[in-house]
């Protein structure tokens, strides 16, 4: 039947109190119709009708459809589909996203498994899938050992189809299982937020390849865990604990050896500079300006975070990028203090510096990796702190020095402009993170308004 009529009509509230769009179209003067979300999507399947009626394709009177839409039917599985987003992504992504696209899609690979016979072990399916499957370039472009080879083979063959997620109580299903860590107990809610963010983005995905009419998951009632979006006060150092942390590395490795020495300057750099661990691990000299007294300049345009190999295109542990959450090239400058600016003329003058300019590196020369500092740091807070405080949450990690920093400044009543300038960070997020480690500023605006309110009495 080539005769066709298509309408769009009005948005129509539904019980879920959710405006709706609906395309009507009518066969034979039979009439169909489907229902959208929202009005794009809704225009998008009414131009694949139109397209079909000009084209001179006959419609199907039982589906309304026609046959190049009809024949659309989602066969592709989820593993299929799961190859095909990777490699839509992977270009264009950071090597610590890829890594979290990785595990992300390894585990709904995982809940998306029919019960075969042959089925490998748990621990070969996700190696399989973590190390081979979801890793550019591909299992095709690569010789693949054996053992693994039959294992994706079998995960092509059960893996469910894509269409699956359309069903509720699957979808459902995938999303409880992100909330499990591999030994069944809870998983980080910060976790579970990223995995289910790459299974949203991942369906987006499907969506524009015509796969589904509307994203499933996000139509899944299903109750996200809470991520905790504020800096823990307990982990922030005051100044005479940052600075007895500072001397305490100092003493890691033994004098001659120098394992901490050399990175009391990147320790310093977090505290009295507040920079993220990366952006101290790129610090080059051409970076610092340095007088003699009073204050310096720190100018940022590189961070050196720590990855694997098989997350960075050039197959280094260390990923050379730009500054996080800025254009590529942008700089920002720093101001630090003097007591920052003795620390790194000191270090300058002890160890100087690499070939490529950066002022901290390993024992042999390379660059620091986290695993590295992060040892160091734990051995600095025994000998620093008391056994009940280094059993405590405070400066449990490298990265609590730049909160210590931050809330520092915020308490010595910096302008939260300028300390989000600093931080690079914006001030929204600055003082929604930083709310509860901010101390007796209450008290402060109680006074000022006491006051103003006196000079009126």
């Amino acid at each position: 039947m080539k005769s066709l009529d298509v309408k769009i009509w009005g948005v129509r509230k539904r019980n879920t109190k959710k405006p709706s769009f609906d395309v009507r179209w009518t066969v034979a003067g039979k009439v169909f119709s489907e229902q959208f979300r929202t009005k794009g999507l809704a225009d998008h399947y009414r131009a694949k009708l139109l397209r079909a009626a000009r084209d001179g394709e006959e419609f199907d009177t039982a589906s309304g459809l026609p046959d190049s839409m009809a024949e659309q039917t989602p066969s592709m599985t989820w593993y299929a589909f799961a190859l095909r987003y990777l490699a839509m992504k992977w270009p264009h992504a950071a090597p610590n996203t890829r890594n979290g696209i990785n595990e992300s899609l390894t585990a709904v690979t995982m809940a998306l498994l029919e019960d075969r016979p042959g089925r490998p072990s748990d621990d070969l399916l996700r190696t399989s899938l973590r190390n081979w499957a979801f890793v550019l370039p591909g299992p095709d472009d690569r010789l693949l050992p054996t053992e693994i080879a039959n294992t994706l083979h079998w995960v092509a063959k059960a893996s469910r189809p894509l269409s699956d997620l359309g069903d509720a109580a699957i979808g459902r299903a995938v999303l409880d299982s992100l909330k499990l860590k591999l030994d069944g107990t809870a998983a980080a809610a910060e976790t579970v937020r990223r995995k289910r963010r790459t299974l949203v983005n991942a369906l987006h995905y499907a969506v524009d390849l015509g796969e589904f009419k509307e994203n499933p998951v996000t139509a899944v009632r299903w109750k996200k865990p809470k991520v905790a979006g504020e800096v823990d006060p307990r982990v922030v150092a005051n100044p005479e604990q940052a600075r007895s942390l500072l001397t305490a590395v100092s003493y890691i490795g033994g004098y001659g050896r120098a394992r901490g020495r050399r990175l009391v300057g990147l320790f310093a750099c977090m505290y009295y500079g507040a920079l993220r661990p990366a952006e101290a691990v790129g610090l080059t000299k051409a970076d610092l300006r340095l007088p003699e007294t009073g204050w310096g300049t720190a100018l940022l345009n590189r961070t050196r975070p720590s990855v694997g190999k098989q997350w960075t295109d050039s197959g280094e542990t260390h990923d050379d990028r730009g500054l996080k959450n800025r254009p590529a090239g942008e700089v920002r400058l720093v101001p630090i203090p003097p007591q920052l600016v003795g620390i790194l003329r000191h270090h300058l003058e002890t160890f100087g510096s690499a070939e490529d300019g950066r002022l901290f590196t390993n024992e042999r020369g390379g660059v620091v990796g986290s695993s590295t500092y992060y040892r160091v740091w734990q051995e600095a807070r025994a000998l620093a702190l008391p056994p009940a405080t280094t059993a405590s949450p405070l400066a449990a990690r490298p990265y609590d020095l730049r909160h210590s920093a931050l809330s520092t400044w915020l308490n010595s009543g910096v302008d939260p402009t300028e300390v989000a300038e600093r931080a690079g960070n914006s001030v929204e997020v600055l003082l929604s993170r930083y709310a509860k480690c901010i101390d007796g500023r209450q008290e402060i605006a109680n006074r000022k308004i006491e006051d103003l309110l006196r000079e009126y009495e």
